[in-house]
């Protein structure tokens, strides 16, 4: 029963949320809420679901809100115009080009096994960029999502570190045998990025062709750092380039080293830029009021999801898909269970959280294969390699709503474009864990 109403509820918000029937808040409000109460429990339950769920995402959103205002009023600020000017001379206007890069970018940025901070980082940066171009956010997002998906793999990272806790076995050990697959998977993204920005530059072509660019503003020519960023407007362009910049790198800093909390980052950092660049309190109130309805909006989305995730993984409906998942299979499966699990990776983000995938399903396909004698090492090797690279278009990833904010994007839409290719990337993904005999 609470697997059929789990799924129901995962079901009915992932295709409110592609159909674009209804907004995030409003999905995952009211569907648990209506499924949990269908499923027998009290309100009082219910109320107890929903307080763990704001638990589980309240430093996440606090982050966000502070993040959000302070990348905003940077980017008012024009402090990333220097930025992208450079990069856009690099790359000429090279749609291709922009491609590789955002995924190599990714690549490096992500070392530190954060998507809240990897996104935080890059797409204030390459959107602007990208929208000069014409080309589509959407891209980049599968960009970042799978090439972060390859290197979400680190000891340091969520799944390691939960196999590592169900296993026993050091998360350095696991990792060990995990580079090589690192290392293949980022040029095997980079080959991707090469086909999609060939794609993205014929659809451009045959966009200007028409007259219809969606994702362009106003600039498509090569010669875009000369001119696209001519402004006259003195009282919009940043007074402290380097300083604002300084800020930045120290943030990033303090992110990846752990110095402080991330939520406390933002804090601080937001703080400074405020009173660096707006002296005034009257000032500062009125550039966060020009940016408080996007910030105030990503967070209420993020509370939401808590209250969707409590829900659902307080209940049980979690684990009791996640075990009657494997009940369905074929039991002439058994000595490949782990494999097959590996291939529904991608798919399983979308009914499982990271918890549930490996806190509930890693031990029971374990169980099952141990019976055939495969070694516990394979079987997180395959399902960890079929699964991370779907981690950042699941909607139960809170930094996946990061990026929806940060790149004014839609969840549901970015499902539809990114969600096929990512699949087929783990494919790749776990034929190269199978050719250097990970399992």
């Amino acid at each position: 029963m609470l697997t059929l109403i789990g799924i129901l509820i995962i079901v009915t918000i992932v295709t409110l949320l592609m159909t674009g029937k209804t907004s995030p808040i409003v999905s995952m409000s009211i569907i648990p809420l209506i499924g949990a109460l269908i499923a027998g429990f009290s309100i009082s339950e219910i109320s107890t679901f929903f307080e763990a769920g704001l638990m589980k995402v309240s430093k996440v959103a606090t982050m966000f809100l502070f993040a959000i205002l302070f990348f905003s009023i940077l980017k008012e600020l024009r402090v990333f115009d220097p930025m992208i000017k450079t990069m856009v001379r690099m790359t000429r206007g090279n749609v291709i080009v922009v491609a590789v890069m955002t995924t190599l970018i990714a690549a490096v940025v992500h070392l530190d096994g954060s998507g809240a901070a990897t996104f935080l980082i890059i797409i204030p940066a390459l959107l602007p960029l990208y929208r000069k171009l014409g080309m589509s956010p959407y891209l980049m997002l599968l960009l970042m999502a799978g090439s972060m998906g390859v290197m979400n793999m680190v000891p340091w990272g969520g799944p390691l570190g939960r196999s590592a806790a169900v296993t026993g076995i050091d998360a350095s050990v696991l990792w060990q045998s995990l580079i090589p697959v690192q290392i293949f998977g980022v040029m095997i993204m980079a080959g991707f990025a090469v086909i999609f920005g060939m794609r993205e530059q014929r659809r451009i072509a045959v966009a200007r062709l028409n007259g219809t660019t969606p994702f362009e503003l106003d600039c498509m020519a090569t010669d875009l750092a000369d001119d696209c960023f001519d402004d006259d407007s003195e009282e919009i362009k940043p007074k402290y380039l380097w300083v604002n910049l300084g800020l930045v790198v120290i943030a990033v800093i303090a992110l990846a080293f752990g110095l402080f909390s991330a939520p406390y980052v933002f804090m601080i950092a937001l703080s400074l830029v405020l009173v660096i660049n707006f002296p005034k309190p009257k000032q500062q109130m009125e550039v966060i009021s020009r940016h408080a309805p996007q910030a105030l909006s990503m967070v209420a989305i993020i509370f939401a999801a808590g209250a969707f995730l409590g829900i659902l993984s307080e209940s049980g409906m979690l684990k009791s898909i996640a075990i009657d998942l494997i009940r369905i299979l074929p039991s002439g499966w058994v000595g490949s269970l782990h494999i097959m699990v590996g291939m529904l990776g991608v798919p399983l983000d979308l009914f499982t959280s990271t918890d549930a995938y490996y806190f509930a399903l890693l031990p029971i396909i374990h169980e099952v294969t141990a019976t055939a004698g495969v070694p516990v090492e394979s079987v997180v090797y395959a399902m960890a390699i079929g699964n991370n690279a779907g981690t950042f278009v699941s909607p139960f990833s809170p930094a996946t709503w990061l990026a929806m904010g940060l790149a004014g994007t839609d969840m549901g839409r970015h499902l539809r474009y990114s969600f096929g290719w990512i699949w087929l990337f783990s494919f790749s993904l776990l034929a190269v864990g199978f050719l250097l005999k990970l399992y």
